[in-house]
């Protein structure tokens, strides 16, 4: 989880807790709706459309668990490279995997790893991780995802190993990731992510992106409810200010935490950065006034002479639209996603002007830094 807000302290984690499952919204018909615990998923392990794995097997996709598999770690712990094959399991045909571990000790406990079943194993979308399968032995519990070759977006937008995503990848991550959240609040019964962050899309060999990590996701309001009462929880620099204040969470929630999302694609700067100076360490405050003053030098360099002002001003403007004070100021995310879309596809139409000319055109219309 990385810097993490909660209104409460350290929760037992051997007290078994129970989780509706949310409404199915794939292809996929469901099983019957149930109260999923730790104890019926045991007894009834063909609820779900997702392999069950041995511990055994575990240790052997993960080669152990040896330290050179490990991809990353988090609040939740490890997340190992696996690779799962005829080895592991006759008939499986090979395919690599990752393998996320859960520290008992942790932050997460067995509320958040059976959430991210009681999810990712239903739901089906192409901007949404997929859930191949899970562990649960004794102690031990596992989840197994499809393997994300690009890693995490937060890898390629702050570490100065990686190569610097350009304009039009951007745009590409800050689409998918939307198209993913729509789907999520436009389910039958909508679900609230809740934590999305940079360090939460994952990007496959195409930078394609995907919203990983379901532990903290809530089934949304019903009928006459306005919002969700629930424990504040989520990583500094993200979270919906009503939300921090009131504990109340909606859809909107997630809309803001996706403008913060955005303006970090924008500007190249973390969310929260603690590195900076006092005034610049958290984003959306530093970055506010240049947006309502529709000033774009705030904007990555490392991007500089590939976008046009007019579509660079247009994400900029959604950005502070998504991030606005008051929640219903903020457009839905399929709003969100047709903006998008449109500046997609009117840059797709100037590329293809400028190969037809067999020049650059008027590609000379960027911003100028001092």
């Amino acid at each position: 989880m990385g810097n993490c807000l909660t209104s409460e302290g350290k929760r037992p984690r051997k007290k078994p807790v129970e989780i509706p499952q949310p409404t199915a919204i794939s292809s996929v018909k469901p099983n019957k709706p149930v109260a999923f615990t730790i104890q019926n998923l045991r007894q009834t392990p063909g609820c779900r459309n997702v392999y069950i794995f041995t511990y055994d097997e575990m240790r052997m996709a993960t080669k152990n668990f040896r330290s050179d598999q490990i991809l990353g770690q988090g609040g939740f712990g490890m997340v190992y490279n696996g690779v799962l094959d005829e080895n592991v399991r006759p008939g499986y045909q090979t395919t690599q995997v990752a393998i996320k571990k859960l520290n008992p000790e942790g932050f997460q406990g067995d509320r958040e790893w059976l959430a991210e079943i009681n999810y990712l194993g239903q739901l089906n979308h192409p901007n949404l991780v997929k859930l191949i399968g899970y562990c649960c032995e004794d102690e031990h519990r596992l989840l197994v995802y499809e393997y994300m070759a690009c890693g995490s977006l937060e890898k390629h937008l702050f570490c100065r190993a990686s190569v610097t995503l350009p304009w039009s990848t951007r745009m590409k991550i800050a689409l998918g990731a939307a198209k993913g959240l729509a789907f999520l609040h436009g389910a039958e019964k909508s679900i609230i992510y809740r934590d999305l962050k940079s360090a939460n899309i994952l990007l496959d060999e195409e930078y394609n992106p995907k919203l990983s990590d379901f532990g903290l996701a809530k089934d949304g309001p019903t009928g006459d409810q306005t919002h969700v009462s629930t424990r504040i929880i989520g990583t500094y620099g993200y979270a919906a200010p009503e939300y921090i204040m009131t504990g109340h969470l909606t859809a909107r929630s997630d809309i803001y935490t996706f403008g913060v999302v955005l303006l970090e694609l924008l500007v190249g700067r973390r969310a929260m950065d603690k590195t900076r100076p006092s005034e610049e360490r958290n984003l959306v405050e530093w970055a506010r006034p240049f947006l309502n003053d529709h000033k774009l030098e705030i904007l990555d360099p490392r991007m500089e002479g590939q976008y046009p002002v007019s579509a660079a001003q247009k994400v900029a403007n959604l950005a502070c639209q998504c991030l606005s004070q008051d929640p219903t100021g903020r457009p839905s995310m399929s709003q969100v996603v047709e903006i998008l879309e449109t500046i997609q596809m009117q840059a797709e139409n100037h590329e293809d002007t400028l190969v037809q000319s067999g020049g650059t055109g008027k590609l000379n219309e960027f911003p100028k830094r001092a």
